[in-house]
């Protein structure tokens, strides 16, 4: 039992009458320099990730010498305040907390407070007790060993970090955010050697990072955007030669198929002049001898012979019109799919061929689509033993897809073609040659499904 559903029967008289009439525009086939541009965009879109991947290890390394560089300019000048503007005003009355002193030493570091350069000042002896501050309410605290190296006075040197103050001598700063921390060790005139403590504002460190790492930025992007362009030429080259060798591996493909179209109309040809007249005449003179026998054992003989030799025939007459392919511009695409289905059909196999009403094909591709069934069918009608065959072209979004669908033995497909099925070998190298991908799915007891995809920018050659 055959069902055929085409164009025309699914949609109105009208409908159909206006499909008849309107222009059938094939997609727009992609070209070699269209395919190009794409792998160039691939390797743009790729480079620009690897650069987005280098920038950033890079600029955090910048901020990193940056800050390190912010910090240690921080500290020359707070080593500078402390000797040459704090150590000449450290006197025996300031150590013992007298107002004066302490008032005179507010009056020479209220420029670096008033203009936020400095957000605390702390002095403190080696003992651990805030000898100065601006905030005169640590005056005479004592916090207990002091957090610096024991070293640290004896040396004149100093230590400075980023970070947020949470310790109990930080009640001024905690909320704070982040502060430049500095000691910096000296020994005032008196001989009594002290530790000069300031606090800044993280935007002195956060404003060199930004300055430095705009200064250095164009130069690195320039560098690596040199870089990129310098690739991207052999890049194009590449994906010439790449499209070149796709080009011309379609046309062996190509080749292969017509030369295998060729061999089966020669073989068909020679089946039908030669071997099947040869086999038709011999039928004839079998019947001939089987009407004029006179022993009726001879007849039986003769008659069963006959019988065989025409079930010969007709099996050689379906391979015969099994290896020609139905004429796509006498019998339009729908028609010559339901051909293909014809001997299915005869054999009791419930078939279906239904074709959607926008499936717009040139020449070309109706051909491939032809041949592809046509080698589907005959794997079906010689291995499947299937009960029902379905075949559905239609249009999904960006391709034109044909299913041929059967409820017979099937394979595991993950274990490849069966061996000795040339036919799955000759469908995928059809739908190669014609740019169209080929899925094969089968399940042992469920049946086998060939799906055929192909998309509009593909460039689909003669077949």
């Amino acid at each position: 039992m055959r069902r055929l559903l085409t164009r025309a029967d699914r949609a109105s008289p009208e409908a159909a009458a206006l499909l008849a009439d309107w222009p059938v525009t094939p997609p727009p086939p992609a070209t070699d320099r269209s395919e190009v541009r794409s792998a160039v965009r691939r390797f743009l879109l790729a480079g620009l990730v690897v650069l987005l991947a280098a920038v950033l290890p890079v600029t955090w390394w910048v901020r990193a010498v940056a800050e390190e560089h912010a910090v240690e300019h921080v500290l020359h000048i707070t080593e500078r305040l402390a000797n040459y503007a704090v150590a000449p005003l450290i006197t025996d009355e300031l150590l013992t907390g007298d107002a004066a002193a302490t008032a005179q030493l507010d009056v020479r570091l209220q420029p670096w407070l008033n203009d936020g350069t400095i957000r605390r000042i702390k002095i403190w002896d080696t003992s651990g007790t805030v000898v100065y501050s601006d905030e005169h309410e640590l005056i005479g605290q004592n916090y207990g060993p002091p957090s610096w190296e024991d070293d640290l006075v004896s040396r004149g040197e100093g230590v400075a970090t980023v970070e947020q103050q949470q310790e109990a001598e930080n009640a001024h700063e905690s909320g704070a955010g982040q502060l430049v921390e500095v000691y910096v060790g000296f020994v005032p005139a008196g001989g009594e050697q002290l530790v000069f403590e300031a606090y800044y504002d993280d935007s002195i460190v956060r404003d060199e990072q930004r300055s430095v790492l705009m200064g250095m930025a164009p130069a690195l992007l320039l560098i690596l955007v040199l870089f990129q362009l310098a690739q991207l030429a052999p890049a194009v080259g590449l994906a010439r030669r790449l499209q070149a060798h796709r080009s011309a591996r379609a046309q062996l493909l190509q080749h292969a198929v017509d030369a295998a179209e060729l061999e089966r109309v020669r073989v068909a040809r020679d089946l039908h002049d030669d071997v099947i007249q040869e086999l038709a005449g011999l039928s004839y003179s079998l019947e001939a001898q089987e009407m004029t026998a006179a022993v009726p054992e001879q007849r039986s003989a003769l008659g069963r012979s006959r019988s065989i030799l025409q079930g010969s025939l007709r099996t050689l007459r379906g391979i015969t019109t099994a290896l020609y392919s139905p004429d796509l511009l006498t019998l339009g695409l729908p028609k010559a799919l339901a051909r293909l289905a014809d001997p299915l059909a005869q054999r009791g196999v419930d078939t279906s061929v239904q074709i959607g009403p926008t499936v717009f094909l040139t020449p070309e591709q109706e051909g491939m689509f032809l041949k592809v069934a046509r080698e589907a069918f005959a794997n079906i009608s010689k291995h499947a033993h299937a009960s029902t065959v379905r075949l559905l072209l239609d249009v999904r979004p960006g391709a034109t897809v044909m299913s041929i669908t059967d409820d017979g033995t099937g394979f595991d497909d993950s274990l490849g073609s069966p061996e000795g099925h040339l036919g799955l070998r000759i469908m995928r190298d059809i739908a190669d040659a014609a740019g169209a991908d080929l899925e094969l799915s089968s399940r042992p007891g469920v049946g086998t499904t060939v799906l055929v995809t192909l998309p509009h920018d593909a460039v689909t050659r003669r077949f």
